[in-house]
């Protein structure tokens, strides 16, 4: 994930004004929330004049009834004050709440649209991490934590000019004292920024490597290395205490030294009151209604300090959460794409195409490929592993671009489409078949969300998979396990077999789509294969060169080149590498008199 400029904008909290257009959306409960925070703030700001009237008039004049209709006003005051207060609370966690499911979301959606290339160096775990940590400390300081600096800042700024208006010169001692406060203030908080970035980080690899270690389970346990699993993660998650502990103690100690300036300041400014109400230069009352007015100052200061630690957490989880949200992908539809003539025939072809993978600069994955495939055509692609063959159909699908060369269906370069468009015309099977934790109705239906469920049970049946789906304990509707953990490698591989059949594309990518069932299963889904090939454009990777015998024609790939190419009885002729692969599989002989 890309990092730009991180440490210059670790020096403030611009990383939350990230936020400002998900805020935007709710204007009216935004206003709705700074009235009420204003209106809490300045209620509670009148108090100090009431206290000060109920001082010189009611006590030193000796006016009971007088002190009676004050207390009767601070009643009224502290009923707006609840009320306001209550619906302040209300609408800033309703917006914490809003903004924070706006955004995962966004950032979602985004990681969806992102392709293969930011795939092949992020850790699930750490994304996972961002979603959840992050976007709670984000809910956090979009609710009660800037709500708590807002009505500080304000109640503070407000105290500030009441203490100018009461006594200027008091005032001006504490001014004097406020850079002395707010500098430290500002400083730590981009350490506390900086360490508690630092820290959630250290979480995100802990959480990286426990969703890896839990859904590797079966193979930790079969190799017996839980303890180790165990001890590697409290490693990690004892680096994460650490970084957590290095920023809550610069909290702490930000904290006590704005409350030692603070309330320093303040003694300091009654002492010197005290002296003026002696010499008759400042009423009791004035002297008490400046105090509580300093009082709530250098509480609105206090807690600014505390409140800035949390959002100067926040904005490490904002800056953390915009890498993803910003985050382009690497294929992306052209600003006018083409679009393919209707029907899509799967004339497809490859001209000079050459790729490295963007993680592998140097290694040629496939290097100068050309071939063509007609309509209609069976096509199978061998070779040893790593010669290359997977890659072609990361290419046809654009999970990646070719370094050089084109490709193209019926056609139609597909640089020119847009990846959505492209990848409708594909069925695949893949080799790990993906099984997600939802029923098996569901499952299938992945190929087409918008198909009934006669449909998705005719597919099941084409895979021969329906008999084995009803048998389950609610059929077509029983959960299926995360991965499939439920099911066989071959119940697993009809189910995508039958998702492929219910997407009904006109060209068909077939890797090693029977290879992990039993002798029975394979020959009927092969016939299955068989009948849903018809008319349709098909691509083949195999291994298991009796899968492919019916190929109109086979591409034999070694080292990221097509060294071969014809018929299963042509190549066997030829002695070349096919013929090695034959060899080594079953008897050329055999094969070759069928």
């Amino acid at each position: 994930m890309s990092k730009p400029d991180t440490e210059d904008r670790r020096r403030a909290l611009r990383p939350l004004a990230q936020l400002y257009p998900y805020l935007s959306r709710y204007r009216l409960r935004v206003a709705a929330a700074l009235f009420f925070l204003v209106l809490a703030a300045a209620t509670t700001l009148t108090l100090p004049l009431a206290v000060r009237r109920v001082i010189d008039k009611g006590f030193f004049e000796n006016d009971p009834q007088l002190v009676n209709s004050y207390f009767a006003v601070l009643m009224l005051i502290s009923l707006v004050l609840a009320v306001a207060s209550a619906s302040r609370y209300y609408f800033v966690i309703w917006l914490g709440e809003r903004v924070v499911s706006d955004l995962r979301k966004d950032v979602f959606s985004n990681l969806t649209k992102l392709g293969a290339e930011f795939y092949d160096t992020a850790r699930s775990g750490e994304i996972i991490s961002r979603l959840t940590a992050d976007t709670t400390q984000i809910k956090s300081a979009v609710g009660a934590t800037a709500s708590l600096a807002l009505r500080n800042s304000i109640l503070g700024l407000g105290a500030l000019i009441m203490m100018m208006y009461t006594s200027p010169r008091l005032s001006l001692i504490v001014i004097g004292a406020i850079p002395l406060i707010v500098l430290p203030i500002v400083a730590f908080g981009r350490a506390v920024r900086r360490r508690a970035r630092n820290a959630q980080d250290k979480l995100a690899d802990a959480t990286a490597y426990a969703s890896e270690a839990v859904s590797s389970v079966r193979i930790m346990q079969a190799f017996t290395n839980g303890e180790r699993v165990s001890q590697n993660f409290s490693d990690t998650v004892e680096y994460a205490f650490e970084a957590a502990r290095l920023a809550i103690r610069t909290r702490a100690f930000l904290t006590a030294f704005a409350i030692i300036l603070v309330f320093s300041s303040v003694v300091a400014v009654l002492w010197i009151g005290a002296w003026d109400v002696l010499e008759n230069k400042l009423t009791p009352g004035t002297l008490g209604q400046f105090l509580l007015y300093a009082v709530f100052a250098a509480g609105a200061m206090a807690g600014l300090s505390e409140v800035w630690g949390e959002l100067s957490q926040a904005a490490g989880s904002a800056e953390r959460l915009t890498e993803l949200l910003t985050e382009k992908p690497a294929i992306a539809a052209p600003e006018n794409p083409s679009t393919l003539k209707e029907p899509v025939t799967g004339n497809i072809r490859f001209s000079s195409v050459s790729f490295n993978y963007p993680t592998r600069p140097g290694d040629r994955a496939i290097e100068n490929v050309s071939f063509k495939i007609n309509p209609g055509e069976t096509v199978a692609v061998v070779g040893p592993s790593g010669a290359g063959k997977s890659t072609l159909f990361s290419l046809l699908l654009r999970f990646y671009d070719a370094t050089k060369g084109k490709i193209s269906i019926d056609g139609t370069e597909i640089k020119k489409l847009d990846p959505v468009e492209l990848r409708q015309q594909f069925a695949l099977v893949p080799q790990d078949s993906i099984i997600f934790a939802t029923s098996a109705h569901n499952n299938i239906a992945y190929g087409n969300f918008e198909a009934s469920r006669n449909e998705v049970v005719a597919a099941t049946k084409a895979a021969y998979a329906d008999e084995f789906i009803n048998k389950l304990p609610d059929g077509y509707e029983t959960e299926l396990g995360e991965r499939g953990v439920t099911l066989s490698g071959g119940q697993r591989q009809r189910l995508a077999i039958a998702r492929a059949i219910l997407k009904n594309a006109p060209i068909l990518l077939l890797d090693e789509a029977t290879s992990a069932l039993d002798a029975h299963s394979e020959k009927l889904v092969q016939d299955a294969l068989d009948h849903l090939m018809e008319g349709r454009t098909t691509l083949i990777i195999a291994h298991r060169l009796a899968t492919i015998l019916k190929a109109d024609r086979i591409l034999v790939m070694d080292q990221g080149r097509i060294a071969e190419e014809g018929t299963h009885k042509a190549l066997i002729s030829k002695k070349g590498i096919y013929a090695s692969l034959a060899k080594l599989q079953f008897d050329t002989a055999n094969i070759t008199s069928n």
